[in-house]
């Protein structure tokens, strides 16, 4: 049974409009498929969960004085809890970005170079602006790494259109640079005189985030990340910009039949998810760091990806989905500590938990198809 791909008063189905097979498979988990989508997630968690507990047992451990640490660790706080929620944030702002490229069937894997270059604009703009009010000092700061996200995210974008690399390749391989322009800028002008370590100066207590309850450091870019998360669903499914998004993830035959520039899709999805990636680096640095420090990017890009592919590339799922990596990581350390379980055994989780629901849709797709 074939897909439709509605088109106004036109339908196309999905192989004659020559859609590839990773665009349909998100165009599959519509709206509609919201309920189905979670469920899908919930059961592949469980799943990973069950299929860890194996190598935990042959270590001679008991998996489940394991997973009640990791829960302790997790949630045995309120310390705790804001410290997962902190962590969540970045990873649920760079996932909503790769989720809506991915809409587009555009693979931005950059994100941990536009976070780097997002803290960094960020942070310059903070060491440059603590006289002005902090409400304003604030908002420059983060408009600042996100301008900058998306300014990075566009190179890769141009080079697509222009010289025909995959931004697969270029958006890697920009990680790197990013990256090392935060370090070639530490051990510069930015670097604070004397320090053993690359980092900034302290921002002024007026450039920091603020905290969203007093003695406690869960900070409002847990608040920005939930209303991002809502107007990208808004955007997704209620804007002619997110329709042509599904469109050209679904037909890249059919959205130009309708004239849909692809040149413009990529440019602004790409635009859209660097800038993203970009505000969870200004909100990083300016709301748990304080400071630029050497390699505080590194590993947020990465796990953006998987979590946008845990959530099937759905916005709304994005949060559940980064809220589940940010507390596993929260609750890492007290597993090891605790039981004697490596910490590193949670990305293990992660990488089952991908997996599982990646078989499921696959497997969704194929029995559609009968």
């Amino acid at each position: 049974m074939k897909d439709p791909v509605a088109l106004g008063p036109i339908e196309l189905s999905a192989s004659e409009a020559g859609a590839p097979d990773a665009g349909a498979l998100f165009q599959r988990l519509g709206a509609h498929n919201g309920l189905r989508a979670t469920g899908r997630a919930v059961v592949a968690v469980l799943l990973a969960f069950a299929v860890t507990a194996i190598p935990i047992l042959i270590s001679g451990k008991s998996p489940i004085a394991a997973y009640w640490a990791l829960l302790h660790g997790a949630f045995g706080s309120f310390d705790h809890v804001a410290f997962a929620l902190n962590k969540s944030t970045p990873y649920i702002l760079t996932a909503v970005g790769v989720a809506l490229c991915f809409r587009a069937q555009i693979i931005n894997i950059g994100g941990e170079g536009q976070i780097a270059v997002g803290g960094l604009a960020a942070s310059w703009v903070a060491l440059n602006c603590g006289d002005l009010p902090s409400l304003l000092a604030i908002v420059l700061a983060l408009a600042a790494g996100a301008v900058a996200g998306a300014l990075w995210a566009g190179i890769a974008a141009v080079i697509r259109l222009t010289r025909g690399v995959h931004e697969v390749l270029s958006t890697l391989l920009l990680n790197f640079v990013g990256v090392l322009l935060v370090s070639e800028a530490l051990n510069g002008a930015m670097g604070e005189a004397g320090a053993g370590f690359p980092q900034s100066p302290m921002f002024d207590e007026a450039v920091r985030l603020p905290t969203l309850f007093s003695g406690y450091d869960l900070h409002v870019g847990l608040i920005i990340a939930l209303v991002v998360t809502g107007c990208a669903q808004f955007l997704l499914w209620r804007t002619r910009f997110g329709f042509q998004l599904r469109l050209l993830g679904g037909s890249r035959a059919a959205a130009a039949y309708a004239g849909v520039s692809f040149a413009g899709g990529v440019i602004g999805v790409m635009l859209l998810g660097g800038g993203l990636a970009g505000l969870a680096g200004g909100i990083e640095v300016l709301g748990v760091h304080y400071r630029l420090i050497e390699g505080f990017s590194l590993g947020f890009g990465f796990t953006g990806v998987a979590v946008a592919l845990l959530a099937a590339a759905n916005p709304l799922a994005v949060v559940p989905a980064g809220l589940f990596f940010g507390f596993l990581q929260a609750g890492a350390l007290a597993m090891q500590r605790e039981v004697g379980v490596p910490s590193s055994l949670v990305y293990v989780i992660q990488g089952f938990s991908i997996v599982f629901v990646l078989c499921a849709i696959g497997l969704d797709r194929r029995w559609q198809r009968v």
